[in-house]
């Protein structure tokens, strides 16, 4: 991988003390520079694309303004630090961005001093930012300042309102930049987006508000400066019924600000850094700002793949044979037949209509498809109430996603034994998002609750004849249903829908003296395996167990009379996922066969290609072979002992 060339100015800036030995009038330059840079490296390594080239103004201004890494920073998700990376000693490394063992594509702690706070899930930075704010005062510590950049869509969720609610009676010196676009990954949704539209369109208010703003930095007196933040606090009611809600919460609010205009940014920030206390700074941007297709169509270039940055062109591989479809999209396509036919069933998603393909839903069947905005408590839960009424709901989030919703599928979903459908997306190592974004938890943290059946697919007609039987009017529990990020393995994936009873698995193929147990997309990395073995005459059996709870007990008590060494292999976890289950019941039925658990170890997987994390992690196809000699290899040394 090849470094890419940056700008004269930018070669210059290795830390933001670089940035701030420059003027005032070079800035623009260095925002172009920078730009440029990150549309020569997304289109050639890939990346996200939209969400940094929107904030490049704000990056260059808050590094140049504030006293970074003294004065805390913290981004929201992260998709938009890129800039942020490039500016604070990581342009010469950049081009290793989300690739295995280079730069993580968020912001993270070990990675740089200038990364406050480890973020990939959004809605965490005013909380974060709040905490380092109040331990700053307790420490006193005055010197720093703590900032929390967020965009109106992760202000969707509900931490950062509690966020919000702590802050304005806390006294912490914290500057809230909320970052509106109107984007997330699809475009916002919900009264917020209303409401700040309102805020930017009071014109009324905007200009009396630019007027007292000026007379602020031109009194002499702290006691004339706070009479004239009585008065425009008293107006701002009858000029705009937009703008008490953040200072109802007890934030000084500025804005809205144009966030591409660098001088007027610069200018922003530094007469806010020394105005004590909660401050929250509107700014309006473009998502995809300087590259016209991403600002057209900020859906597809949040993060497009590789693509030429003259054309246009995303770089799309040509099959020369049919493929398998992605898992999200059987998904969203199979809603779509089932829904056509069973009026009962409902779609929700939280902000992921798109990547979870419920979009064709939507599509076809506006008032029967739901986007909720990033707010995954809320989905689950209004999932749960629209189950009360007797409607089959497909809740569709993210596998890691979905842990931000866990006491919800306990507390209003499982002990009302409500049959929601959670489809859980990206299970499994995701790739290049990293430790974020794995799904690696769910087998673990759904099997131990009560009355939940838990599901994983082995491939495209599985995931079908799975969703088929989840919407039947029998299943009268909630079920999860787990598939993988990426391609399944059937090109002709449109098969008849059939019912599966539940807790039941299926032998894959016979065999001899080992046997493998698989759940869901790796019973196809096993089937890879046993062609291998077949050369050196190893012929294990395979079975696809489909159900981590309920188990088929009927199948493995068969397994465990025949077999007296099984390798469990998982998506998940190995600490309490699929294969600690099948310990379970071998120790619960006094069955002592020697068993290998392959999945996803305990610690934290960093990022890279999903098959490069799978050869990591040792559950890949040569992997589960190499397990199976091993065993070979020891009942061979028995034999000769004997």
């Amino acid at each position: 991988m090849e470094e890419i060339a940056a700008g004269p100015l930018l070669s210059l800036i290795d830390t933001p003390e670089d940035l701030r030995k420059l003027n005032k009038m070079q800035l623009q330059q260095v925002c172009d520079e920078l730009r440029q840079f990150i549309i020569d490296c997304v289109s050639v390594h890939g990346g996200h694309f939209g969400a940094s080239l929107g904030v490049v103004e704000l990056s260059v201004a808050l590094h140049y303004i504030y006293n970074t890494p003294d004065d805390q920073l913290v981004w929201d998700v992260g998709h938009q630090a890129y800039g942020h990376k490039i500016l604070t000693g990581r342009r010469k490394m950049f081009h290793t961005n989300r690739k295995y063992g280079g730069l993580s594509g968020f912001p993270k702690r070990s990675e740089s001093k200038y990364d406050a706070f480890g973020v990939g899930h959004s809605s965490t930075s005013i909380s974060a930012a709040l905490g380092m704010a109040i331990a700053s005062k307790y420490k006193k510590e005055e010197f720093r300042r703590h900032i929390a950049v967020i965009g109106d869509g992760a202000m969707t969720a509900g931490l950062p309102f509690e966020a919000l609610n702590h802050a304005g009676v806390s006294g912490a010196n914290l500057l809230v930049i909320l970052n509106d676009n109107n984007m997330s990954i699809d475009p916002n949704v919900g009264a917020l987006k209303e409401y700040l539209t309102d805020i930017t369109t009071s014109q009324t208010y905007n200009r009396f508000r630019d007027d007292v703003w000026k007379m602020l930095g031109m009194l002499p007196t702290k006691d004339f400066q706070k009479l004239a933040s009585k008065v425009e606090a008293g107006l701002k009611g009858v000029l705009s019924k937009s703008s008490n809600l953040f200072e109802a919460l007890g934030f000084r609010y500025f804005g809205p600000v144009d966030g591409h205009n660098i001088m007027k940014l610069t200018e922003t920030l530094k007469s806010l850094k020394d105005i004590p206390g909660p401050k929250l700074l509107h700014i309006k941007t473009v998502k995809g700002k300087g590259y016209g297709l991403a600002e057209k169509d900020q859906t597809l270039w949040h993060a497009p793949g590789t693509f030429d940055k003259i054309t246009g062109k995303i770089n799309k591989k040509i099959p020369t044979v049919p493929e398998p479809p992605k898992y999200q999209d059987v998904f969203g396509h199979t809603l779509v037949e089932l829904a056509e036919k069973n009026p009962l069933i409902m779609g929700i998603t939280p902000a992921m209509p798109s990547g979870s393909s419920l979009k064709f839903m939507m599509d076809a069947m506006p008032d029967r498809a739901i986007d909720v905005g990033i707010a995954e408590q809320h989905a689950v839960t209004l999932s749960a109430g629209l189950a009360t009424q007797g409607l089959k709901v497909f809740c569709n989030i993210y596998s890691s996603f979905m842990q931000r919703a866990y006491d919800m599928v306990i507390h209003d979903v499982a002990i009302q034994k409500l049959p929601v459908v959670f489809c859980l997306d990206r299970a499994g190592l995701v790739g290049d998002d990293g430790p974020t974004h794995h799904g690696a938890y769910d087998i673990s943290f759904m099997r131990c609750v009560p009355d939940l059946v838990v599901s994983a697919p082995m491939n495209e007609a599985e995931l079908r004849n799975l969703m088929y039987t989840a919407q039947l009017p029998e299943l009268n529990v909630p079920m999860v249903i787990r598939y993988p990020r990426g391609q399944g393995v059937m090109p002709q994936w449109r098969t008849p829908m059939e019912k599966i009873e539940i807790g039941t698995g299926r032998k894959i193929c016979d065999g001899q003296e080992i046997a493998i147990l698989t759940i869901g997309h790796p019973g196809n990395f096993a089937v890879a395996a046993c062609k291998m073995l077949q050369k050196d005459e190893l012929f294990p059996a395979h079975y696809d167990m489909r159900f981590v709870k309920p188990l088929d007990e009927a199948m493995l008590h068969e397994i465990a009379q025949r077999y007296h060494k099984i390798i469990t292999v998982e998506d998940g976890t190995v600490v309490g996922g699929f294969g600690s289950a099948v310990l379970e019941f071998m120790a619960a039925h006094n069955y002592t066969p020697d068993v290998k658990i392959l999945g996803i170890p305990d610690r934290i997987v960093e990022h890279g290609k999903p098959e490069e994390l799978h050869r990591e992690c040792e559950y890949d196809a040569q992997a589960i072979a190499e397990a199976v000699r091993e065993f070979a290899i020891v009942k061979e040394l028995h034999s000769d002992l004997v």
